[in-house]
């Protein structure tokens, strides 16, 4: 409760105080828990009023506390400054609020310094209140780290807790529940559609589980893609070396993170390629837009199926959500496909911006980190999201319009394509434009143009016989 209070406390204030650092004094807000290097990152960056994510200021926090127990291990700090580091990050965690602590833009130094000092200063002055002794944002807080390897860091760290606690199993209950709908409809045929022009039929149910296997294939190459992630950069410290911090630092961090995580870590067999480069936040990435590509096809497949519900294909109903007009009464839309839609489009973006980022490595250190972090993590957060939502507001719950897909079925002229191998394509062509031209189904013009009866005809076009395959 102690802990709490200590960060509780502190409110916007109109009254300042003066902080120092390495190139003087500066003005901050007296009830702030922040130092002068935040301060001149907010007076330096008003640029888009975005900030770093909150999953990413997490896993930096998670970052200093394993740092200052693995620091306190090897000798390096003394244990109650160690103790008290690992205190105030444990109230930042359990804070709900937290995020006010950290107000620097997106757009900032390119190694995410600011973000560092930031991270650094609150936990020297919260651990400096929780103990009453004086704690050292640098001294202490950052022993034996440096941006260019902490920021790489939290970005595979937040990268890695987010996609296994929040998007793998979003998208398994998306493929449960995509799965299950397809075992429900097993018994529905319907239109086949290539080019969106009629063809053989399909079932639903096979619809549907390509869509899951679609998904399935995705997030295998996800998970492999995962594990690159889990080695980290730190311990290589300014430029890859590993100066200033004990040998031994970065393989007993990784195992204090895994305990702490209950996820395995590792440490980096080279640290220079994980600075220099964010080559494995590139490859997720590109990854999650598959995977935005593959939500896309599913989104407009669900919205075809449900157009209408008198004009289009009208083969399924979703279930209605909210008034889809401001001046047509009773038009419903299918609002979570098109949202979903749009996440698809978003993550594509992201993925273009993170592409460009990972270019931005020169020599020792990529410059472009906190764009990378915050595009990757909005992207594992958005397709998370939309992917429950699509199991659970328009998988689940739609229903299906038998005598649309049965309506459909019989007038089409694709059918006589099983007739191929009985009466040549040459005739099975004329059979069907006939059907076209006349507007008749396929089984009575057959009749009229063949010597074939009706009862074989019935099985040679049965929908659901076709859509086994084979002769």
């Amino acid at each position: 409760m102690k802990k709490e209070v200590l960060i509780m406390k502190r409110t916007d204030s109109s009254e300042k105080r003066i902080a120092k650092d390495s190139l003087g004094e500066i003005e901050i807000d007296l009830g702030a828990l922040f130092g002068a290097q935040t301060q001149r990152a907010i007076n330096n960056f008003p640029i888009s009023g975005r900030k770093m994510p909150d999953s990413f200021i997490n896993a930096l926090i998670i970052i200093k506390s394993v740092a200052a127990k693995t620091n306190m291990e090897l000798n390096c700090i003394d244990d109650r400054v160690g103790e008290a580091i690992i205190s105030a990050c444990q109230a930042l965690i359990e804070d709900k609020d937290f995020m006010r602590h950290f107000p620097i833009d997106i757009f900032q130094t390119g190694s995410g310094t600011s973000s560092n000092m930031n991270a650094n200063e609150v936990i020297a002055n919260l651990a400096s209140e929780i103990s009453g002794i004086s704690i050292d944002s640098n001294d202490h807080v950052n022993f034996g780290q440096s941006s260019n390897d902490v920021i790489p860091t939290a970005i595979h760290v937040s990268a890695v807790l987010n996609t296994t606690r929040f998007f793998l199993p979003a998208f398994h209950n998306l493929i449960d529940a995509i799965e299950k709908k397809a075992e429900s409809v097993k018994n529905y045929c319907k239109t086949g559609r290539t080019h969106l022009m009629d063809a053989m039929p399909v079932r639903l149910d096979q619809s549907l589980l390509s869509w899951s296997d679609q998904l399935i294939h995705n997030l295998n190459l996800i998970k492999s893609t995962l594990e690159s992630l889990k080695f980290l950069a730190i311990g290589g410290t300014a430029v890859g070396t590993g100066v200033n911090t004990h040998a031994k630092f970065s393989r007993k961090f990784a195992a204090n993170l895994s305990s702490y995580t209950d996820i395995k870590f590792s440490e980096a067999k080279n640290s220079f390629p994980l600075m220099g480069s964010q080559d494995s936040a590139v490859a997720l990435s590109g990854q999650l837009k598959t995977m935005a590509v593959a939500i896309m096809k599913i989104s407009n497949d669900l919205r075809w199926m449900n157009s209408g519900p008198l004009a289009g294909l009208g083969e399924i109903t979703l279930k209605p959500l909210q008034p889809g007009s401001s001046i047509m009464p009773g038009k419903v839309n299918p609002v979570i496909p098109e949202a979903t839609a749009m996440v698809a489009a978003e993550v594509i973006g992201n993925d273009s911006a993170v592409t460009i980022a990972g270019q931005s490595g020169n020599f020792e250190l990529n410059v472009m980190l906190p764009l990378i972090a915050y595009n990757l993590l909005s992207s594992i957060d958005i397709l998370t999201n939309s992917a429950n939502l699509l199991a659970d507001k328009a998988i689940r719950d739609f229903t299906v319009n038998e005598s649309n897909l049965t309506k459909a079925l019989s007038l089409n002229p694709i059918l006589v394509t099983a007739l191929n191998p009985i009466i040549g394509y040459g005739q099975a062509a004329k059979i069907a434009k006939k059907a076209y031209a006349e507007g008749r189904p396929i089984i009575d013009v057959a009749m009229e143009e063949t010597d074939m009866e009706r009862e074989d005809l019935l099985k040679l076009l049965d929908p659901i016989k076709l859509t086994k395959g084979g002769l």
